[in-house]
């Protein structure tokens, strides 16, 4: 290894993970939040005349409702920062519920998420 492949190597060990790298990662561990997120969505479909919704309340009545059990070294159970990337792979991968949510830009826009 050469002396600039070292010194890259000094600047990315202390490199954190970027928001869309731990969002995926939280999600492979904990697939039971977005089932229920999924489920939730689709309940409040049936049960209104609204097409659209936000994201924030299906979490809130997530963690009212249902106590989740989640794996990972995240401070809290369902972090905040992870609604606009599960709002946006619900759309994408549940054809009956894309649209549903209202959402603004965010870093989830981007396209460095796994499918």
């Amino acid at each position: 290894m050469n002396t600039i492949q070292k010194i890259l190597n000094l600047f990315n060990e202390d490199k954190q993970p970027s928001l869309p790298e731990r969002f995926e990662k939280y999600h492979v561990e904990n697939p039971d939040v977005y089932n229920c997120l999924v489920s939730l969505a689709r309940e409040v479909l049936q049960n209104n005349r609204s097409r659209t919704m936000g994201i924030g309340m299906l979490y809130e009545v997530l963690r009212w409702k249902h106590y989740v059990t989640t794996h990972g070294s995240e401070e809290y159970k369902l972090p905040n920062e992870y609604r606009a990337f599960y709002a946006r792979k619900i759309m994408e991968q549940e054809a009956d519920l894309a649209g549903c949510f209202n959402t603004r830009k965010s870093v989830a826009d981007t396209k460095n998420t796994l499918q």
